[in-house]
């Protein structure tokens, strides 16, 4: 058994898979961690919800830890 990897609440981490928008983005930063991990695109600034085992099976590597929410990614 592969053991997840350790992220905490903002950190910046690149997923397996791009994110379907314009900017085939593949950097999220977290927002809710739960039984769902709520995640934002760093390219469109789509919100995504998921289940955490989903997640856990999509992420690939924690890019940078964070304090705060970023505030450069594209507003809606």
């Amino acid at each position: 058994m592969v053991t997840p990897l350790s992220y905490v609440l903002y950190d910046e981490v690149e997923m397996k898979k791009a994110h379907p928008c314009f900017h085939r983005c593949k950097r999220f930063q977290i927002l809710r961690l739960g039984a769902d991990v709520k995640i934002l695109c760093l390219g469109c600034g789509a919100i995504l919800l998921m289940d955490r085992d989903h997640f856990n099976h999509a992420i690939k590597k924690v890019i940078a830890h964070h304090d705060h929410p970023l505030t450069d990614a594209p507003q809606k």
